[in-house]
């Protein structure tokens, strides 16, 4: 009997899959799945975890080449934490985007000066809309600087010759890569520097705060909110 009693307090003391989602999760994905610099999680289909079971792989190892790092979850608690997910997206009500994504693909692609520089430099926007919420679209349009991925450091080389920056391709103790607004990749030895200044957390891309009218922004985030991975 004492043995049951004891087991029954430990089951108790557990936390539930919700718990642990609120403790471990919410801080990327948001409260209620809404989605941050995490993935939006409150909806009825996620891309990379069509079953239950691939959902509680994903919670347990993680997505590769993503944010979404693995767990020490054991099976159990990430049995929970799926079905509570799943809980997320079970009454999903779609929430409008304002703006128009026609408009908002003409500024990307012209005005905002936006393809470019994420087809060679910045991130890669595919499938965007499945990574992060509208909010946070807008948030980084606005404010880039706001919640920069730890993944990407702002590099200045200085050189005899001047000075190369962008973002860091690759480095070790005696070389560095650097990958330039145009897509160029820049090698170097460390020794031929002059200087190398690094500044993490922040980003080449400018704030559009005041570049774009309001109904311009609204346009080009509804334009990446709708940016889906190719299937």
């Amino acid at each position: 009997m004492h043995s049951i009693a004891l087991l029954s307090l430990l089951l108790a003391a557990e936390p539930s899959g919700e718990a642990i989602y609120t403790g471990q999760c919410a801080i990327c994905h948001g409260q209620r799945g809404e989605g941050g610099r995490g993935a939006p999680l409150a909806r009825a289909k996620l891309r990379h975890a069509p079953d239950d079971a691939a959902l509680q792989r994903v919670i347990r190892r993680g997505i590769p080449g993503t944010g979404m790092p693995g767990t020490w979850l054991n099976e159990r608690e990430a049995k929970e934490v799926a079905a509570h997910v799943r809980s997320l997206g079970s009454a999903v009500t779609p929430v409008a985007v304002p703006g128009d994504p026609v408009k908002g693909e003409a500024i990307y692609r012209g005005k905002g000066g936006c393809v470019g520089c994420h087809s060679a430099y910045g991130p890669d926007l595919a499938g965007i809309a499945s990574r992060r919420a509208a909010a946070h679209i807008r948030q980084s349009v606005v404010d880039p600087g706001a919640d920069v991925s730890p993944d990407f450091v702002l590099l200045h080389a200085v050189t005899a010759r001047g000075t190369v920056s962008g973002g860091r391709v690759n480095e070790d103790s005696f070389s560095v890569q650097i990958r330039d607004s145009s897509g160029k990749v820049h090698s170097f030895w460390k020794t031929e520097l002059r200087e190398l200044r690094k500044e993490p957390g922040k980003t080449g891309m400018p704030s559009y705060r005041s570049t774009l009218s309001a109904a311009e922004l609204d346009d080009l985030v509804a334009y990446l909110a709708r940016l889906e991975e190719a299937q």
